[in-house]
Order: C-alpha cells, then structure tokens, then sequence
C-alpha cells in the first residue's frame, strides 16, 4: 500500500486523498478539544482547558476557507464563548442525537459525506464519524471508536488533537502555512 509521509507518521495514500476533498470539520467538544475532564468548582462553575494548538488549527483551517462546527451532547458557556472567539460559526451543544444535527449541517452547508472530516471519542460520535470521508478518534479515545477510524491522531484529546487534524487536511490540500498572521 502506498504512502505519504507526514509529521505525524505515514499514512494511506487513500486516505491522503480523501484530505484533499474536506470542506468541513466537525468536532465533538469533551474529550477532543478538552482532556475530557469536566471541573467543578465549589460554586458549581464548570471549567475546562483548551489548548492554544487546537485554536491555532481551528483558525488555520477558517483562513483556508474550510468550516469548522462543534456537535457536543453538553451545554457550556465556556464551550460557546471559546469557539465563538475562534471565529466557529456552527456551534450545536446539548445534541442528545449528534448524528441528526450532523446531518442536517451537511445538508444545510450543500454539501456530502464525501466533503466532511469529524474528530471524536467516545461512541456518541460514532454516527457523524462513520458517515465522514474521514474520520479520526483522539490517541486517548475509546478503543471501539479507534477500531472505527480512520485515522488517530498522535496526541490525546485537548493536547493537540484538533490541530494534528488541521494540518494533515491543509497538507493534503497544499495549504499549510507556518508563518504567523492567525492570532489566537
């Protein structure tokens, strides 16, 4: 089988391939953007961490003209003001029935699986992944859903993840740039 050497490893030619053609990428939230952890403080504030790779690749990806969209089964504000400060237009939270959500954002950008790469977990993201061209589980994800992607990625969930994504996608595409000019 043929290959193509990337920073992350190699991978399928096929695959590669399929990078070419993405036009969007969706993202489960907890355990993709974030460790996975939820922290409560003693007010009842819930905080989570986000690694400034993964918003550098969100923005990366934006300034390419793909889309980004984040399907999460939870609500949190922190969730809305970081991705909304990332520039992410598409933002559904408290999807119980991620695979309809992910499906009527496909419909509504004009666009097929063919043109959609999803990152998750845990199987609640199973639908959106098996629907995508590509689908990718975090180093740290579920060992079923690993079974089930197509790729995973060398970083743990809320360490990367989202950003190794990004620039496999904008490799394929010829468009990695490693110059400054997208602020975080």
């Amino acid at each position: 089988m043929a290959t193509v050497n990337t920073w992350y490893g190699a991978i399928s030619s096929q695959l590669f391939e399929r990078l070419q053609q993405i036009r969007l990428v969706v993202c489960d939230v907890d355990g993709v953007f974030s460790d996975g952890c939820i922290y409560l403080g003693n007010d009842g504030e819930e905080l989570k961490a986000f690694h400034t790779r993964d918003g550098f690749g969100v923005k990366a990806l934006l300034n390419a003209g793909i889309d980004v969209a984040v399907i999460t089964g939870r609500e949190s504000r922190i969730v809305q003001d970081r991705m909304q400060a990332l520039g992410v237009k598409h933002i559904y939270q408290g999807q119980a029935d991620k695979e309809a959500c992910f499906e009527q954002l496909v419909a509504q950008l004009g666009l097929t699986y063919d043109h959609v790469a999803s990152i998750g977990d845990d199987v609640p993201d199973l639908a959106m992944l098996t629907r995508s061209a590509v689908s990718v589980c975090v180093n740290d994800g579920h060992p079923y859903v690993q079974q089930q992607a197509d790729y995973i990625t060398s970083a743990r969930g809320g360490y990367g993840a989202v950003r190794e994504l990004s620039d496999l996608i904008l490799t394929a595409q010829g468009q990695l740039q490693l110059q400054g000019g997208i602020s975080l």
